[in-house]
């Protein structure tokens, strides 16, 4: 299993570096935004209820039921082989105690000469996929079962590009889904990227269902 979380942590880091090439390439000559400097002086964000609610970055996402919302990583994902200060550069996190799936969100301000659009954002999307496999079967095979699903636009409330794609495995008779979303809503380009355990694995699909159907970018003010 230590293999797994490992090989899983340089998948994403190379995933970072995938879309920072593409998002380069993709650059036009010209601003389309003014450059955004996040305030690191405000807090990120309070629990309301059910709700988390960003302050740092304006967004808002319920916490389903048996989740819990920090904007402090949870020890046990350092135990999955996540990197300390990629996970400190992550806002906020929700996370089931029990079963230990997890959620991600990250929001990184835009570059100044960054074009989006639907296709570019599915584009990214899909991109993700093939260090994803790649870096699998090099830990554990060649003949190792992977389900893809298709990248396919996804709805987020407030934002005008956003794309979704899964995967789905089993290692030492464990299934799991490994999931990503990206998006963007100015100035922000949003990553969301998430795990399903086996301890849980349909109520934790449904809190997953749950907590992006309420995602809501609230926009610059």
């Amino acid at each position: 299993m230590n293999n797994f979380w490992t090989g899983k942590r340089r998948w994403l880091q190379a995933g970072v570096l995938s879309l920072l090439i593409i998002a380069f390439l993709s650059a036009c000559a010209f601003p389309v935004r003014q450059a955004y400097k996040v305030d690191h002086s405000i807090p990120m964000g309070r629990i309301d209820g059910d709700w988390f609610i960003g302050q740092r970055y304006p967004f808002k996402i319920k916490i389903p039921k048996g989740w819990q919302a920090t904007s402090r990583y949870p020890e046990f994902l350092v135990g999955q082989g996540y990197n300390r200060e990629s996970l400190e550069a992550n806002p906020v996190f929700l996370f089931n105690p029990q079963s230990q799936s997890s959620m991600q969100l990250d929001f990184s301000p835009a570059g100044r000469t960054v074009r989006f659009t639907q296709e570019t954002i599915d584009t990214l999307t899909r991109a993700g996929a093939g260090g994803l496999v790649a870096e699998l079967r090099q830990e554990h095979g060649k003949s190792l079962a992977i389900k893809l699903s298709k990248g396919a636009p996804l709805q987020l409330k407030g934002v005008p590009y956003a794309a979704r794609m899964w995967a789905e495995f089993t290692l030492i008779g464990e299934a799991m889904e490994q999931g990503w979303v990206y998006a963007f809503a100015e100035p922000f380009q949003i990553f969301i990227l998430y795990l399903i355990t086996d301890k849980d694995r349909l109520r934790d699909q449904e809190a997953l269902e749950e907590a992006l159907s309420s995602f809501e970018y609230l926009g610059i003010r």
